[in-house]
Parts: C-alpha cells; sequence; structure tokens
C-alpha cells in the first residue's frame, strides 16, 4: 500500500465515521497506521486485520447480499495455490488487493477483482521442520502494516514483505531452531509493533509471545508465560507470581503454554488480549507433581503492547491436564447485561464452557458449557473456577473416556459475533477420548511429550465399537447467546473438522464444511438458505469485501489440519485432495471450476506378514506415538500424504529405512526419525503397517 493509497485509506475511514477533521490532519494521520486499524470498523470495504478489526468480530457491515438475493450469488473467480493439505489461512484485503498464503507459508498477492496473480513469495522454508508440528504443515496468514505484509513461517521465522512487488524487506528468526518451535498463527501488528508466538508445547518447549519492530524487525520486548528455572530468575513480577502455582521441576519439561494462535486488541483499554495453551506435557502429574494452577497455562492475558507488561489474567483451567488450551479465538464486544452495558471480551476454548469476561479487570461474568462436558459440573459463579469431576484427573485412577477430548469442543477455527443479532457463531465439535496415565513416560526433546498412554488414543477394531465411536463425533455450526449464554439455534454437519464463520449484516452466515461444500446460513434461524461444491473440505474462515459496489465473499478452501491427518481417513469426507483455492463470489458471478480427475488408489498385494502379535504390539505402540499424527490412526491415511499401507517401500525393508531413518524424503516434508527410532523399532513399525494392509478396517465400514 503505497501513501497515496493509505491516505485515501484514512479519507475514507473518516468519511465514513462523520469525521470533521480536514484534509491536513487527515493526511498527519496517514503516518500513523495505527489510526487505521483502530478506525477499520468504520470500512467495510477492506479486510485490514485478521478478525478484520481489533475487536476480531468477524462481522462484515456489508449487506448487498440478503437472504432475498442469496440464491444468486455465484463464483466471481477462483485461483489455484497449487496445494491442498491444511489451508487455514483469513485474506486480507485493501487496495484493491488480497493476500493470502497457502502450505509452506508461500504467500500470494492478488487483484481481488479479477485474481490476477500480482506477486508469489516462496520464504524457501525447512520442510523438515514438520517433525515438530502437532497439526499440520499449516499457516493462518498474513498481517498488514503501512506497506508491508508480515508473515510467521514453520521454522520459526518472522518475515515483512513490500506490499506493493512482494520483495523482502527483512528476516528474523524468533525461536531457537534447535528446539521443535513452530509458528502456525497469524502474526498482529500494534502500535508498530509486530506480535507473533509459537507452537510446540506437544515436544516440550516454553511458550512465549514477542513483539518486533514493523520497520526493522528488531525485538522490542518478550512475555514468557510459564515460568523458567527458578535459580536463574525470573525475567518478570508476573513470572515470579505465576511460579509459586506450580510444584517439582516443571522447567526440566519445557512446560508448554505457547501462544500459537489468537489475540486481540483493545485500543481505548490499550490492552493486549493474548490467549496461552495447554501444559507440556499435558499430563500434569508428570509436569506438576504436587498440583498447582499452573498460571498462565489455559488463561487468557491482558498486556500493555508497548512494554509487554502483565495487567491481569484469567485462567479458563487450572491445573489442565487434557489439553484444554485457552488459544481459541477470542472476541470483544459491547454487551447489556443485567441492564448495564459491559465491556466484555468472549471465548469458547477447548474445554467445552463459553465465557464471558470483563476485559477491562478479567472479571469473570459467567460461563456455561456449550457442547456436553463431563470433567466438571459447572463453572462456579462466585469464583470463576470449574467444579471438577475427581475421576477425570487420569492420572491418579483408570483411563476416562471424557468430553471434550484434547481436540476440544472448538478448536483454532474462528466464531463469529454479529452485533445485528447478538449471537455468536461457534464451529463446536464433540470428540470423545480416553485419557490415561502414562506409566512409562519419560522425558526427551524431541519425540511426542504429552504423557498419556497413546494407546488409549487409537479408535477400536472392533467394528461395532468403532461404528458407536464414529456416531459420537459430531460436528455443529453453533449460535449462541452469550447473555442468555445457551444456544439460539444448530446446525449439525456429517463430519467434525468444519470451517471458521463469517456473520452480515445482511443477515447472513457463511461458513465451509467437511463435505467440501461453502454454505449461507440465516443469521438469525439457522435455515441452510445457498450452497457452493468446492470440490474439497474447507477449514478456513470467511471474509467480505467490497470493490466497485459489489461485495464480494472470500474463502480458502484445502482440507487438513488435526482432525483430518489423524481420523479423516475413518471419517472421510466428500473431499479431493490437490485443489486448495482461494474462491471468490459476488452476485451474479458465474465462473465455475475445473472438473478435477476422480483418483483411484491402487491397492497392491501387501507384502506377507512374519511378525508375532509381541512385535506388532510394539509396532502398533511406536507408530501411534510417532506417525499416527500423519499417517492416521489404523495406518488409514485421510489422502493427503501417502497411504502407507500401499507405499511400494513397505515390501523392502532398505527402502523404507531409507526414509524412516535416513531422511531421503526430508525435502518433501517428511522428516528424519533417527534419533527417535531404532532399525528394530522401524522394523516393529513396518511391520504393524503391513498387518493393517492385510485387514483393512475401513473396508469393513462401507
Amino acid at each position: 500500500m503505497n501513501k497515496t493509497g493509505l491516505t485515501g485509506l484514512l479519507l475514507a475511514i473518516a468519511l465514513a465515521a462523520g469525521c470533521s477533521k480536514g484534509t491536513e490532519d487527515v493526511a498527519e494521520q496517514a503516518a500513523d497506521f495505527s489510526t487505521v486499524l483502530a478506525s477499520a470498523d468504520g470500512n467495510a470495504e477492506v479486510w485490514l486485520s485478521h478478525g478484520r478489526t481489533y475487536s476480531e468480530q468477524r462481522y462484515s457491515p456489508l449487506k448487498q447480499v440478503t437472504p432475498d438475493n442469496i440464491d444468486q450469488l455465484g463464483l466471481a473467480w477462483a485461483f489455484d495455490l497449487g496445494v491442498s493439505r491444511g489451508i487455514e489461512a483469513t485474506p486480507i484485503v485493501a487496495d484493491g488487493r488480497i493476500f493470502v498464503t497457502a502450505t509452506w507459508n508461500i504467500v500470494y498477492a492478488l487483484d481481488a477483482k479479477t485474481g490476477e496473480q500480482l506477486w508469489r513469495f516462496d520464504p524457501q522454508i525447512d520442510r523438515s521442520k514438520s517433525a515438530d508440528l502437532c497439526c499440520d504443515a499449516v499457516n493462518r496468514g498474513v498481517a498488514l502494516w503501512d506497506g508491508k505484509i508480515i508473515t510467521g513461517t514453520i521454522d520459526g521465522r518472522l518475515i515483512a514483505l513490500d506490499a506493493a512487488t512482494g520483495r523482502k524487506l527483512w528476516d528474523v528468526v524468533t525461536v531457537d531452531q534447535e528446539k521443535p518451535y513452530t509458528i502456525t498463527g497469524a502474526p498482529r501488528v500494534v502500535k508498530g509493533k509486530v506480535l507473533i508466538g509459537n507452537g510446540g508445547a506437544e515436544f516440550g518447549v516454553r511458550g512465549y509471545l514477542s513483539a518486533y519492530d514493523v520497520n526493522t524487525g528488531d525485538m522490542l520486548w518478550r512475555f514468557h508465560t510459564v515460568p523458567g528455572n527458578p535459580e536463574k530468575g525470573f525475567e518478570s513480577d508476573a513470572m515470579k507470581m505465576a511460579a509459586k502455582t506450580w510444584k517439582g521441576s516443571w522447567w526440566q519439561y519445557g512446560g508448554g503454554g505457547t501462544v500459537w494462535d489468537s489475540m486481540a486488541y483493545d485500543p481505548e483499554l490499550d490492552l493486549l488480549y493474548i490467549g496461552v495453551g495447554n501444559g507440556s506435557p499435558w499430563n500434569q502429574s508428570i509436569r506438576s507433581p504436587g498440583g498447582g494452577d499452573n498460571l498462565f497455562l489455559s488463561s487468557i492475558v491482558a498486556l500493555r503492547p508497548d512494554t509487554g507488561e502483565y495487567v491481569w489474567h484469567y485462567q479458563t483451567t487450572p491445573g489442565e491436564t487434557w489439553d484444554y488450551t485457552a488459544t481459541q479465538h477470542m472476541i470483544l464486544a459491547d454487551l447489556e447485561i443485567k441492564g448495564k452495558k459491559r465491556k466484555v471480551i468472549m471465548q469458547a476454548p477447548k474445554n467445552g464452557f463459553f465465557y464471558v469476561l470483563d476485559r477491562a479487570t478479567g472479571q469473570f461474568i459467567s460461563a456455561n458449557n456449550y457442547v456436553p462436558v463431563n470433567w466438571a459440573t459447572h463453572i462456579d459463579p462466585n469464583t470463576g473456577r470449574p467444579v471438577e469431576i475427581a475421576a477425570a484427573r487420569y492420572s491418579s485412577g483408570e483411563p476416562y473416556l471424557q468430553l471434550p477430548g484434547p481436540l476440544g469442543g472448538h478448536n483454532w477455527h474462528p466464531m463469529s459475533f454479529s452485533p445485528q443479532t447478538g449471537l455468536v457463531y461457534i464451529p463446536a465439535l464433540e470428540t470423545p477420548f480416553v485419557y490415561g496415565n502414562d506409566p512409562a513416560f519419560k522425558q526427551s526433546d524431541v519425540a511426542w511429550n504429552v504423557g498419556t498412554d497413546s494407546s488409549f488414543s487409537s479408535l477400536p477394531t472392533d467394528l461395532a465399537q468403532f461404528k458407536a465411536v464414529r456416531a459420537a463425533v459430531k460436528g455443529q455450526l453453533l449460535a449462541w447467546d452469550p447473555v442468555a449464554q445457551k444456544q439460539a439455534w444448530s446446525v449439525d454437519h456429517a463430519s467434525p473438522w468444519n470451517g471458521g464463520v463469517l456473520s452480515t449484516a445482511g443477515g447472513l452466515v457463511f461458513q465451509g464444511n467437511a463435505n467440501a461444500k461453502f454454505v449461507a446460513y440465516n443469521a438469525g434461524t439457522g435455515e441452510r438458505l445457498w450452497d457452493h461444491f468446492a470440490q474439497t473440505g474447507i477449514v478456513a474462515a470467511p471474509i467480505s469485501y467490497s470493490i466497485e459496489g459489489e461485495q464480494y465473499i472470500a474463502v480458502a478452501s484445502g482440507w487438513g489440519g488435526a482432525f483430518t491427518l489423524i481420523y479423516g481417513g475413518l471419517f472421510p469426507a466428500e473431499s479431493s485432495p490437490g485443489v486448495g483455492r482461494l474462491l471468490v463470489f459476488k452476485l451474479g458471478g458465474d465462473a465455475e471450476l475445473p472438473v478435477v480427475a476422480e483418483r483411484h488408489l491402487r491397492k497392491p498385494t501387501p507384502p506377507a506378514l512374519t511378525a508375532d502379535s509381541s512385535v506388532l504390539l510394539a509396532g502398533k505402540s511406536l507408530y501411534d506415538a510417532n506417525c499416527l499424527v500423519c499417517h492416521g490412526d489404523h495406518a488409514i491415511s485421510s489422502g493427503l500424504l501417502p497411504d502407507l499401507r500401499w507405499t511400494p517401500l513397505l515390501g523392502i525393508e532398505d527402502a523404507w529405512n531409507s526414509v524412516l531413518l535416513g531422511g531421503a524424503r526430508a525435502a518433501q516434508g517428511m522428516p528424519s526419525f533417527r534419533s527417535q527410532l531404532s532399525k528394530r523399532d522401524s522394523e516393529a513399525v513396518r511391520q504393524y503397517v503391513i498387518s493393517q494392509a492385510h485387514k483393512p478396517l475401513e473396508d469393513a465400514l462401507k
């Protein structure tokens, strides 16, 4: 965005807001892009920040498209991103351009009216870092600031690009790249400071949020979310306070608390809100023997953006032990509660309860479960703390079948708030999980580091039991009244893991789903009004913008993510791998997607099974701990990655080892597991995969 475009944008904002200042004042404001983002709600034509505005409401004031004319909505253009795997990006729109990211952090700039590619930037990331990703090689988009596009990469870098040309301006490493840190979230920029967190809690890291100068890439401050070794001193009074809530030698395990996704900002209060993730390992009895709240795990934390100074926190899951992150989408709004206007922050984190807090103070206002929950009975209205069910603390008793599981009642997929209806629209999940203590846990710097017995997480092979489990796994679009704390309406989906949500002033709610449909609903009633077949599942969130008086709806398509890789083969959706695109719609659009050739997976005769039951049991345990998160439960692939049961390598031990141990395909994103597995381990895994090829479970489910 050049200065002329920026000044014009500021002028448009000022006019839209009824500002009486002269053009000299507006031009002076052009030097401070804070005004642009802080006033973004007054300009419906663009989408300048991840959630459109700092409030992250994901609500568009555009209303050209309505329930009365939605049947005329058609595809205006589509841009092929060249990949399909895990497209999670929210596009950014400014000055007639749309910016979007694809797998492996490739950034595209397109003409927002025609879809013509303006530039492409490939950060050339180290794809072997996919070994440190819990949940697919994904990226949720870029940030915009005064002519710059800022993006994070899975190998832990933060990069600034010239928005007009795609030329790299600076490139900084934000993590210790010798440790299993990654970045999947979209940066935010507040007051000229680029804010970025990271992931890696499942692998044993310590979380933090960093702020970088948008012009130079220099780090300005860092806020750690869990305390380190007390003998080395504390970085802040907040860490000294937090350390009192931990037991044992937690720092040896990393601690977790990564800030891997959501943030919001209130310019009036000058407060930055961050969501903090799970513990490392999950199992608190290992991480912090003796208990404790373990601050700031699973918390919303308010900071001063200029300095990173701690202001307040609210912990959704004290002493978390279930991967119940509070990194899920947070929304700022002004609600009338008991006759009084309240400035609130709202969140539906993984633990299944919907929270409304005072965003100035962190004071608890209300909470209620938005999905079935059996780890706590309710949230105590006086303390704001959950009233737990004792059996859910699995480390001291039997394994426990729990709702929600680690995928949560709501995962990363953004929700939306409509000031028009007063409802929050949540992509909700019901995914049960059996938690059980892992007596064989041992600390590792590189292995999956959760402290729960992975054998409990695998779906049963008994057909009747499996069908019962599959029937219990659900996905919904849930309209939630945050004042009454109850459901207004819901729509059931055929599968979990459906897309993020957009609401509009036209009275519509848009969401993509696992069955490759992009759908519009009546925002007040949930009635399904329109859909478009996208050829692949949609997990990303839509946006809306306007050019020359025409409203556009855009969404990035591309099936993937944690649920898809692990269970996608057992919960098949109407999705075709290899067709990730940016889809853009308008009234009267008549473009068509190219026909995708039907793919038929060849199933060769598997090699002879030579291992005994003890080897197969060991192989399953090793597979579940190292391979399941990418290649699927029971070695049944989602189709996004190779199905190991049918690879030619399966019958050749040396070829198998060249990939699994030798890293022969590291450049394609398949890392070496030499540091985790021996040759004997590798052979046990191979024999287990052979056993699954001899009895394909999905055939019995047809």
